[in-house]
């Protein structure tokens, strides 16, 4: 079952703690500046299970994770 999963990161909210890569390192990384940012087209996540883990983990909710 494939559903379309859509992730966000508020860049206004983020304040690069970096939690998310450390918990979806397939997904998520730091820019030049230490911000989140997706890896290229991991925008839905890759199936990677560990994407809600990753936005529970930011101390600052920055991350959203939506359903279809």
């Amino acid at each position: 079952m494939h559903t379309d999963t859509h992730i966000e990161i508020d860049k206004d909210v983020c304040i690069g703690a970096g939690q998310c890569a450390l918990a979806a390192p397939g997904v998520f990384t730091q820019d030049d500046d230490g911000f989140s940012t997706l890896l290229p087209g991991r925008e839905d996540g890759g199936g990677d299970p560990m994407v809600r883990e990753a936005a529970r983990a930011c101390p600052v909710g920055a991350i959203t994770v939506s359903e279809g």
